[in-house]
This record gives C-alpha cells, structure tokens and sequence, in this order.
C-alpha cells in the first residue's frame, strides 16, 4: 500500500518537472486503499488515541488535496501533450508515463482535435458542413404573441390553426408549453 510520504513526493515529483512523471500502474488503486484505511482510523471513538486520531484526520485531509493536486496537474500535461501532438503529429512523448484511464483520455482528446481540424479544413474548402439548425413543421393550437427564434429575432405573433416552418428547438419548447403541435410529414 502507499504511503503519505510517498503520495506526497508522486506530487513533488509532479510540480517541479515538466514532463509526466512515472507512477505506479496501479496507483489510483493504492490510493483508495490508503485513504480507505485513513478514514476508518480517523473515524473511530477511542478516547485513549485521540491524538493519533486527529493526526491521521489531518494527514487524511491532505491525502485528499494532494491527490486532486497531483491529477489536476497530470490532467493539465496530458491536455498539453495531446495540443502538442496535435499540432505536430507527435504523440510518443511521456505515454509510457501515463495511467491507463489517462492514455484513454488522451486517445478521445486526440480523436476530438482530429475531427475539428477535418472540418476546419473542409470548411476553408469551401464544404459546407457546419451543422445547420434543423426546421420542424409545427401547428398552432392557440393564439401565441410574438416569440424569438435563435437568432433573437421576432417572430409571430400566431394565430390558432397557422402552420410555420421553425428551428427544431423553438418548435421543441412550443409544443412542450402545449402552445403546438407537429405537423407530421409523410
């Protein structure tokens, strides 16, 4: 099992490289069972130890933070390394060092930017693929005031029984507030 020391210095380690540093592959692990262990000493009513008590409370609390600290820190090279790679094709760097959930994160990461750079390219193409809203039919069943369509534009007012043709989450909240219905096209 781990120790507070060596938790301590995995953030040490962590803080003053640049690079991702190696822990162990089961280190998450270890980690729940350390602080698993800590809490149930913290939490026992055993008067004759109370000092013990309230120092493994403290060194439980600072488990805690520097563990969120040591993957705040982690989270924050693999993102830079994935914008690195990104922009460089380079991927290589420090993955040994990464944990298993953190090689996933990064993988997704890279897959993400990929995409983007697609459309970005597809776009200076001159292909249209930006995603454009999507209409649906809808019919009145009620007098409706004037509303704003996504664009914050005024739209209406609407009569009982008018028929329009509006961006899908617009109709979406008409037909919700019972104000319309779709108009099903076969």
């Amino acid at each position: 099992m781990i120790t507070y020391n060596e938790l301590y210095d995995a953030l040490r380690k962590e803080r003053y490289s640049e690079q991702l540093q190696p822990i162990p592959k089961l280190f998450i692990k270890e980690v729940s069972a350390y602080l698993k262990d800590k809490k149930e000493i913290a939490n026992k009513d055993d008067d004759n130890f109370s000092d013990t008590i309230l120092k493994t409370k403290k060194q439980f609390e600072n488990s805690i933070s520097i563990f969120k600290e040591l993957i705040l820190r982690r989270k924050k090279k693999i993102l830079e390394l994935a914008f690195i790679a990104a922009e460089t094709g380079i991927s290589k760097r420090d993955f040994e060092n990464m944990l298993l959930i953190e090689k996933e994160a990064f993988d997704e990461i890279m897959k993400a930017l990929e995409k983007k750079d697609k459309k970005i390219e597809e776009l200076l193409k001159g292909k249209e693929t930006e995603n454009k809203p999507q209409n649906k039919m809808i019919v009145f069943i009620e007098d409706t005031d004037p509303i704003l369509d996504l664009e914050g534009n005024e739209i209406g007012p609407f009569k009982k029984g008018d028929i329009a043709n509006l961006a899908e989450e617009v109709a979406t909240i008409l037909i919700g507030d019972k104000k319309a219905d779709s108009v099903d096209e076969d």
